[in-house]
């Protein structure tokens, strides 16, 4: 199984923060950017391999090529930093096998269709159904821009909220 060092949701996927900041705390062997619709873009994997910091592989996959692949030997222990576009796309990792026992939420961008819950995430109720599923596997939720900054209690903030009930 990979040895993934973090699983972030992020909207914008792989950008400078990401690239300077967790790729060089965490010291991993690779990035693996995990979108059925960014596996299949052309253009956005090109930007995103451009992101991408020098030396470091990034490889950009459907979901359910790298739960194949999360299965295989050849990949034992390799040190991954695992990114997702959305909270579905997490839960389906999750659910498919990936071992994590938290999620990192970074950036999830504001829609018509969403609520602010933080300076940098909002929500929709379809979203707010899949974190409850995620919690329910008991994996946390914290809200972290860079290492640098404190780790927010995502849960606590949907519960004061009033978004989830209290366990």
């Amino acid at each position: 199984m990979l040895q993934v060092q973090l699983l972030r949701i992020d909207s914008r996927l792989l950008h400078g923060q990401v690239a300077t900041n967790w790729v060089r705390i965490l010291k991993i062997d690779r990035i693996i950017v995990v979108s059925d619709q960014v596996a299949t873009d052309a253009i956005r994997k090109t930007l995103i391999k451009q992101a991408s910091p020098p030396g470091l592989k990034t490889n950009i996959v459907p979901v359910e090529r790298l739960i194949r692949v999360n299965h295989d030997s050849r990949f034992d222990g390799m040190k991954v930093l695992i990114l997702v576009e959305n909270p579905q796309d997490a839960l389906r990792l999750v659910l498919g096998g990936i071992n994590v026992n938290k999620i990192n939420i970074g950036s999830l961008s504001f829609t018509s269709s969403k609520q602010m819950v933080s300076d940098a995430v909002s929500v929709s109720k379809q979203d707010i159904e899949v974190f409850t599923q995620i919690h329910n596997q008991g994996i946390d939720l914290e809200v972290q821009k860079v290492s640098s900054n404190p780790k927010k209690d995502f849960w606590k903030i949907l519960k004061d909220k009033h978004l989830v009930s209290d366990d």
